[in-house]
């Protein structure tokens, strides 16, 4: 059996066969995902209930992201809360960037290690990474799914000192404004309330509805934004792949992000950046950073570490 953790904390920088002491270690990040793996527990558990004597394996989705150096994991804060609390950026969706950047390497016959490759994971929760010889290098989400891009419902990146700000403007608590971050915010909320479902987004935007286009171009605006950053990064980018529900399936929104790409040498070719479901390279054979479009699956990438590790 195996199973997709969300947060393996520091302690995991890759898959690993359950035991005891894995659920304790898993347990202990429950504070760091607290929506996440305690329901991630529920299911090992029945599982073990279950299938008593059958090997299972945590597949951890932050482990891809444990090779980030010092400088692209710590935050500008008082470095006891790191010691204390290990508060850093950790990253999600690691299992679909490792996934979609392996792959991306293979359709093209080149070796992973040689690639400077940039993820975008674009779906209701959406994040970019770099990825350099094989390793991620910087990720957009942070110590929560909540940082980086703008998404469905979330905000994405802000001046934190928002929150405050809100809290006294609305009378509203803590917890009150986390979840108006969490769950009214990214395109749902910059769309006024029009939907969170970025196929509803593009009929807006096509019939003229200004606060759809704003959500579509703040948040194409915001992935650009990122891929730029890691060029930065990287010192350079030679590929750019879109997955997930969004990243695959909306063409509008690879072309809006896309536009912003010239200094990148990116051409995009509409008539393949129509297709959807493939694998395919959407850019212009003469550009001089070619760009993907490669469906994820965190399915088969999960059965993949199963089977090697049992």
């Amino acid at each position: 059996m195996g199973h997709l953790v969300v947060h393996g904390g520091e302690k995991f920088a890759e898959s690993v066969i359950i035991d005891d002491q894995v659920l304790e270690a898993i347990e202990a990040c429950n504070d760091l995902a607290p929506l996440h793996n305690p329901a991630n527990l529920i299911g090992i558990n029945a599982c073990r209930k279950l299938m008593p004597g059958t090997p299972m394996v945590a597949v951890f989705d932050t482990a891809f992201h444990q090779t980030m150096p010092q400088e692209a994991y710590m935050y500008g804060l008082p470095v006891e809360y790191y010691e204390k609390y290990k508060i850093r950026r950790y990253g999600f969706h690691g299992t679909s960037h490792s996934y979609v950047s392996r792959r991306a390497a293979e359709v093209l016959g080149v070796p992973y290690e040689s690639l400077k490759t940039i993820v975008c994971h674009l779906g209701n929760g959406a994040s970019v990474s770099a990825v350099k010889n094989g390793k991620c290098v910087d990720t957009s989400m942070g110590l929560t799914p909540l940082e980086g891009l703008i998404m469905g419902t979330r905000s994405g990146d802000i001046d934190p000192a928002i929150i405050e700000f809100l809290a006294h403007k609305e009378n509203k608590s803590i917890d009150e404004i986390m979840t108006v971050l969490n769950k009214k915010s990214g395109v749902l909320g910059l769309s006024n309330n029009l939907s969170s479902d970025f196929r509803d987004l593009e009929d807006g935007y096509h019939r003229g509805d200004a606060y759809a286009i704003c959500a579509m171009k703040t948040f194409s605006y915001r992935v650009a934004k990122y891929i730029g950053a890691y060029a930065a990064a990287m010192n350079g980018v030679d590929l750019i792949c879109f997955t997930a529900g969004v990243g695959e399936n909306a063409p509008l929104v690879r072309t809006l992000v896309c536009e912003y790409l010239g200094y990148l040498g990116v051409t995009i070719d509409q008539e393949a950046n129509s297709k959807r479901g493939e694998d395919i390279v959407i850019s212009t054979p003469d550009s001089r950073t070619k760009v993907m479009v490669i469906p994820t699956n965190e399915e088969l990438a999960i059965a993949r570490e199963t089977v090697r590790l049992v």
